[in-house]
């Protein structure tokens, strides 16, 4: 297994204006690569996405990566995508939220933008590759073919936001931090030794399109208030709620029932039906779930034949769990081999071999250890 790119390569560097991609885009042109830098516009009103240095859309992230690409020596543009990113990220989250699913719009940015939308424009430019400051790899195994594998240091690990890419993506991609094994710190200190300003630059965090963090607020807008019950697990009435779609399965906090549970133990979203403008909640061990049904999946490389075990992960901060798992008529069928808690649909599970991204899908039904499939 050996480290892709071993020739000098044209490569288009997205910088973001974060201390990440500015490092990573350094990395690509010191190891002798023939770097460009693009920041690309994601808002036709960047001041209506995240300011203060803690998003990656704004005329701020913009300036900073101008810098960035400044002190590296490399020419720099910024490419307008703001209606690919409007209708392929903001409108899909509030479309699946609307349907009563939970979404992962930086997966699906990476998906739709820096992976389809950037990369078809560097290809027709003449590019070799996308660079980004991703902490995952891209490995050449001995038959030639590329895998997508985690980070070395898994503290660090963002594969599974890119378990969406395919193979044709894979070839085109560059990960330049996926080997370090460091800390953010030292990330930070080679950024200042660099020269880039960005060094001391906050991370991002939350969604950067929604401005004050309010994701409740941000739906309400678009879709209107729309009051609902809150249920128990037997359709008993406990309180309401503005908009069924501002919950998530296994929220806890913020549901503001008056009538406390008769065990005395906090509440959790266990269903939310956007049918009914209903929000079920129920006891934490109600969230339980054994197996799953996911769709649309996506692959690192060839299909699994046959059923198979992996390890999986359902969130981009969650662990692994083990799973058996098979493709059935172009749907994953998942069985865990411990319950795992708090599973939404529209979620995204990754399938992995050891380090090796097999591919991801995203979570259509949930079958729970008490309860019908959800």
């Amino acid at each position: 297994m050996t480290e892709t790119s071993p020739r000098p390569l044209r490569v288009l560097a997205a910088m973001s204006g974060g201390v990440d991609s500015a490092v990573a885009a350094a990395r690509a042109a010191e190891a002798g690569h023939d770097v460009t830098g693009v920041h690309l516009a994601l808002s036709a009103n960047p001041q209506s996405f995240r300011t203060g240095a803690r998003g990656c859309c704004t005329i701020e992230d913009s300036r900073d990566a101008r810098r960035a690409a400044d002190v590296i020596g490399i020419p720099f543009y910024v490419w307008d995508l703001a209606d690919r990113f409007r209708e392929d990220v903001v409108e899909d989250f509030v479309a699946e939220y609307e349907a009563g699913r939970t979404p992962n719009p930086c997966l699906r940015c990476n998906e739709k933008i820096k992976f389809a939308a950037l990369l078809d424009k560097a290809l027709a430019l003449g590019f070799d590759a996308v660079c980004t400051g991703h902490y995952a790899k891209v490995l050449v195994d001995e038959d030639g073919n590329r895998e997508l594998h985690r980070a070395s240091d898994m503290a660090k690990d963002q594969s599974y936001v890119l378990g969406v890419l395919d193979d044709r993506q894979l070839a085109h991609a560059l990960f330049p931090l996926g080997d370090t094994v460091t800390t953010k710190d030292e990330i930070r200190a080679e950024a200042e030794r660099r020269g880039l300003a960005v060094a001391k630059k906050p991370d991002s965090h939350d969604i950067c399109f929604i401005a004050d963090g309010d994701t409740q607020g941000f739906l309400a807008d678009r879709l209107g208030k729309a009051e609902g019950d809150i249920v128990d697990e037997d359709g008993n009435r406990l309180g309401t709620h503005e908009g069924a779609y501002g919950y998530t399965i296994g929220q806890r906090k913020g549901l503001r029932l008056g009538t406390p549970a008769p065990d005395g133990k906090p509440r959790y979203v266990l269903d939310i039906s956007p049918v009914t403008n209903t929000v079920t909640v129920g006891p934490a061990a109600a969230l339980d779930v054994t197996a799953l049904t996911a769709i649309k999946p996506r692959w690192c490389g060839t299909a699994p034949e046959g059923p198979g075990t992996y390890t999986a992960q359902l969130r981009a901060h969650g662990g692994e769990t083990e799973v058996d798992a098979e493709l059935v008529d172009g749907e994953l069928r998942v069985t865990f081999t411990e319950p795992v808690r708090g599973v939404a649909p529209g979620q995204a599970i990754v399938l992995y071999d050891g380090t090796r991204v097999v591919g991801s899908a995203t979570i259509a039904t949930t079958t729970r250890a008490t309860a019908a499939a959800v």
